[in-house]
Formats: structure tokens, C-alpha cells, sequence
């Protein structure tokens, strides 16, 4: 390489690592420092790529958005009942335990936006990432009702309250909540789903 100068990693490698560092050490510990040691660059190159740890933050969780959509869309693509894959749209949404990377990554974006005052631009974007995750269970819940399988609701309201009730549940999870597991939540939400929303045989 000329002059000996080593290349900056692709962002993506950058998005990666950040999410890898909480993941494995806690969002606590991922300063741009701490980054920059595990990517090869200096702190003062990471801001200039990302301008401040909001963005960085902010972008970091774009990007394993982008690969949760992904895998959303392979599972509400599959030849399965509407009921099967609505079960695993809420298996992906639920946190996995307590401290879940990418839902300790949100409560932080959610609580930095809400504290950035003016900036709506990072709310547009995470506006953008729950439309996303709207729109897929509004189109699953409107073919499940045309096919019979579920009750007949407004599919849009619907969702709503449903990612509502996800959301409350998931923050329990996240924080490590006593009393309140992943398990439970599961039930939970499975039973709600099977008093509202199921077509009686």
C-alpha cells in the first residue's frame, strides 16, 4: 500500500464491530476509542465518518435493522399458515434476554433523540425502521383475516396495539425486569393473540 498507509475498514465492517462490542461488553463500554482500537482507526477518523457517537449509534442500529428486515422478510415470505409466521414475527421482534444487544441499542437511540432536542432527522429515521416493522404486520394480518385463519379486525389498528403490547413486554425483557422473561412474554402475547385475533374452528 503506498506510503505504508492502511486502509479504513468498509463502514459496514465499522457498524459490525460496534454492534459486536455490545453485544460482548455492554454499550457502557463503546466509546469511540474503545472502536477505533478494535477497527484500526483513530477515534478522530470515526468522527469524521459518523460526525458523533449519536450518528454512530444511530447508524449501527440501521444497519442490524437491515439485517433483522432481512430476516423478517425471509420468514413472513415462507408457504406456512398466517399463524406460524405471525408467531415468528413476534419470536424476532422479543428480545432475546436481558441486556440484548440490538434492543439495548434502541432504548439508547429512543432516550438520545428524545434528549436531542431539534433533531428530527434521527426521529424520522427511527420512524422510518418502525414503519417497517408496521407495514410487514399490517400486510400479515390482512391476509390472514382474508384467508379465514384470523378474526375479522382492522389490520392497521390492530398492529398498532399488538407492537404496542410487544414493545411494553420487549423494554421488560431488555431491562431484566423481575419477574418477566422471554418465556413469559411468549406465553403472554400467545395468549392474547389466541383470545383476539384467532377464527374459532
Amino acid at each position: 500500500m503506498a506510503g505504508g498507509r492502511r486502509q479504513a475498514p468498509p463502514r459496514e465492517d465499522v457498524l459490525a464491530a460496534a454492534m459486536g462490542m455490545i453485544a460482548e461488553r455492554g454499550l457502557e463500554k463503546l466509546t469511540m476509542a474503545a472502536l477505533g482500537r478494535e477497527v484500526g482507526m483513530s477515534s478522530g477518523h470515526l468522527l469524521y465518518y459518523f460526525h458523533s457517537k449519536d450518528e454512530l449509534l444511530l447508524r449501527t442500529l440501521e444497519w442490524s435493522e437491515g439485517r433483522l428486515g432481512a430476516e423478517r422478510a425471509r420468514l413472513l415470505a415462507r408457504a406456512a399458515p398466517a399463524r406460524e409466521r405471525l408467531d415468528a414475527y413476534v419470536d424476532l421482534y422479543v428480545p432475546d434476554g436481558h441486556r440484548d444487544p440490538h434492543w439495548t441499542l434502541w432504548l439508547e437511540v429512543w432516550n438520545r433523540s428524545r434528549n436531542a432536542a431539534g433533531d428530527t432527522d434521527a426521529r424520522d429515521r427511527q420512524a422510518a425502521i418502525e414503519g417497517a416493522w408496521h407495514r410487514d404486520l399490517v400486510a400479515l394480518l390482512a391476509e390472514g383475516t382474508s384467508r379465514g385463519e384470523f378474526r375479522r379486525v382492522d389490520p392497521d389498528p390492530f398492529a398498532a396495539r399488538l407492537r404496542a403490547l410487544l414493545d411494553g413486554f420487549s423494554i421488560h425483557v431488555a431491562v431484566g425486569l423481575r419477574g418477566t422473561d422471554r418465556e413469559q412474554v411468549l406465553r403472554h402475547v400467545g395468549a392474547f393473540l389466541a383470545g383476539s385475533l384467532l377464527a374459532p374452528r
